[in-house]
């Protein structure tokens, strides 16, 4: 006679068993990437080179003839003339400022009031940049979309800093030691025979100890790039959301001619 009992209880731990098998089976798999190639894939007139093999030529007419629409499309871009400079602007041709630099703080002084002003129904007081930051001149003749890339070939947004006065006297103190001709604007000042800074004036008015001030600069300054440290000793801080590549394009559009500003900003005893 067969043993219903122990032969039920034995297919009960099968189920068990192959339940808990599918459920296992079925469940979601994890997987993680181990391992990322890629190589490099020339074009020339003679066809791609992959590995040392010189694909068909006909291969490499197909991927020109892709990539064309969209390099023509970028080409017409970049090459729009926008405006004229007269004379070319150099950065390194100044001791303690630069034309390029005077106008490249002006205008960030000028559009960034615009945004910050219909923002913050307040007006930016001065603005302050990096020498290192310009990275072309600005050659004489056409200015075009690639020009303004060129100048600012990186993707630093315009930032406005609420100062105090007493950084102010300490970012006057940084410019005098650094003796670099950092883009300035707003703000005036004369360097003594023992290098003391002497009148500081932002908007033709005297810095006070205790006032806030905005200052308009990029947002890698903002963090304390080029050892800018008093910037973040601001009390506010308002990030405008305004490329200053674009700032220099917008400006650029607006213009018939670029100006040649050579204004006394600082001035040495």
């Amino acid at each position: 006679m067969v043993n219903l009992k122990k032969y039920n209880g034995v297919l009960k731990l099968f189920v068990i068993f192959l339940t808990l098998f599918l459920i296992v089976s079925c469940g979601k798999q994890n997987y993680q990437v181990s391992k990322i190639e890629g190589k490099q894939i020339p074009i020339t007139e003679n066809g791609n080179q992959i590995s040392g093999q010189v694909l068909e030529t006909e291969q490499s007419k197909q991927i020109e003839k892709y990539i064309k629409p969209y390099r023509n499309h970028i080409d017409k871009d970049l090459n729009t003339v926008l405006a004229y400079c007269p004379e070319t602007l150099d950065k390194s041709a100044g001791r303690w400022q630069t034309t390029i630099g005077n106008l490249m703080a002006d205008v960030t002084l000028k559009r960034g009031n615009t945004v910050f002003f219909a923002r913050e129904k307040k007006n930016i007081d001065m603005c302050m940049l990096n020498n290192g930051g310009i990275r072309s001149t600005l050659p004489k003749g056409n200015v075009t979309t690639k020009t303004a890339y060129e100048l600012m070939p990186f993707e630093n947004g315009l930032v406005v800093i609420a100062l105090k006065g007493e950084q102010i006297f300490e970012l006057v103190d940084y410019f005098i030691a650094a003796k670099k001709p950092h883009p300035l604007s707003g703000i005036t000042f004369t360097i003594s025979k023992d290098d003391f800074a002497k009148n500081i004036l932002i908007q033709g008015k005297p810095v006070e100890k205790e006032r806030i001030y905005y200052v308009a600069t990029n947002d890698y300054l903002a963090n304390g790039g080029d050892s800018m440290n008093f910037f973040k000793k601001g009390v506010q801080r308002f990030d405008l959301d305004y490329k200053l590549r674009n700032v220099l394009i917008d400006y650029f559009k607006e213009v018939d001619t670029i100006p040649v500003i050579n204004d006394i900003r600082v001035s040495v005893e």
